[in-house]
This record gives structure tokens, C-alpha cells and sequence, in this order.
């Protein structure tokens, strides 16, 4: 392996922990209201954390990349703007992953049995040692789920990173771009050596979080 492809790796990893773990961060609660709420709202803004599945990458990234301008809505609180930059990566793969932590926190929250709610409830638990106590163990297998897709599909972004991002080795370069360069100079050997390595990763990250659902669901 390379070098280039070294660097490219390390970015593409640093890039899928950070967004994971901030879709985490946002995403926990706002699953839970989602999975709790009866707001005439609720609809819509589950269609807004979705869009990203059907929304084709290169529309995202044009819009990102004019909010992440020097000018732009969010670019404007940098001198320089956040586009070309890792920072404007992970906003931009923050948004593009986020239906894939959001809706399998939303489910396992949606599954919860409310009587265990309630029963804390009568012992006089605060809503948050509820939360604590009672519904993130029960989730757990939500959580697994939600941070592993969201690290996986984030580690195979390529039209969103490619748009806000650029192809700067060593910032923004990632796996994915990576492999188009190889392809794009021909030299299908390293094409092949990267493509095959994602490819293995992203089966058994499938593999192994279909396992486990199946064992929880079982047991």
C-alpha cells in the first residue's frame, strides 16, 4: 500500500469516528423524542433526518458547499470558510449518516415495554435516571446497530466528500476518492487491493450486526 493510500486510510477512519461519534451525541436524543413525541411535527422532521437516503450525494454536497462557502450560512463563522477543510467533511457526513444512527435508536426506543417506564415512574426515578437506568440498557443492541452503520456508511461516502471536500491528500482524501484516482491513472492493481479491502470490511460489518440481531432476537 502506498503512502497516499496510508494517509488516505487514516483520514477515512478519523473521519468515520468523529461523525459517529457526534451522530451519537445528537442522535440519542433526538431519536427519543422522536420515538416519544406526538407532535403534528414529528412527520416532518422524519422525513428531513431520511432525505438523505433518497437524495442523490452530489445534491447534498452542492448545497453543503455553498453553506460551508466563506460566505455561507455556516462557512461565515470561518475566515476562510469550512469547504476543502476535515471540519466541513464531518458536518457534511454528520448530515449525510445521520438517518442511519437516528432510525435504529428510534426503533429500539419505540420498542421499549412502557410499564418499565412507568414502574420507575411510581418509585419516584427523574425522567433522566429513567433514561439512564432503564432505557439505554435496554437499547444497547440499537446503539451497536446504529454506531456501526453509521461508521460503515460513512467510511464509504464518496459524492457528498468529494463535493465539500475536494482531493486534498492528507485532509480530505479519503478511501474512497482514492480509489477513483487509481482507477482514473489506470493503475487497477491498487484499485483492486483498496476496493477489495472495503468491499471485506463492509460484509462482515453487515455480517456481524446481522448476527447479533438475530442472537438478541432469539434470546
Amino acid at each position: 500500500m502506498e503512502s497516499a493510500d496510508i494517509s488516505a486510510l487514516w483520514v477515512t477512519l478519523r473521519l468515520a469516528l468523529t461523525t459517529t461519534l457526534i451522530l451519537l451525541l445528537l442522535g440519542t436524543p433526538l431519536a427519543w423524542w422522536l420515538s416519544q413525541t406526538q407532535s403534528r411535527i414529528k412527520t416532518v422532521i422524519e422525513a428531513l433526518v431520511a432525505l438523505p437516503l433518497v437524495l442523490p450525494p452530489t445534491v447534498l454536497g452542492f448545497y453543503l458547499l455553498i453553506a460551508l462557502a466563506p460566505g455561507g450560512i455556516i462557512g461565515g463563522f470561518s475566515a476562510h470558510g469550512l469547504a476543502f477543510s476535515f471540519t466541513g467533511l464531518v458536518i457534511g457526513s454528520v448530515l449525510y449518516s445521520l438517518p442511519f444512527v437516528v432510525q435504529p435508536l428510534q426503533n429500539a426506543f419505540g420498542s421499549i415495554n412502557r410499564l418499565h417506564l412507568e414502574a420507575a415512574s411510581t418509585l419516584r426515578a427523574s425522567p433522566l435516571d429513567r433514561f439512564f437506568s432503564i432505557v439505554l440498557p435496554l437499547s444497547r443492541p440499537g446503539f451497536i446497530t446504529a454506531a456501526t452503520l453509521g461508521f460503515a456508511h460513512t467510511v464509504g461516502e464518496f459524492g457528498v466528500v468529494l463535493m465539500i471536500g475536494g482531493n486534498i491528500p492528507g485532509e480530505t482524501q479519503v478511501l474512497s476518492i482514492a480509489i477513483y484516482d487509481h482507477v482514473e491513472a489506470l493503475e487497477y492493481a491498487q484499485a483492486h487491493w483498496l476496493s477489495g479491502g472495503l468491499l471485506l470490511f463492509s460484509f462482515i460489518i453487515l455480517f456481524l450486526v446481522y448476527r447479533q440481531n438475530n442472537r438478541w432476537a432469539h434470546s
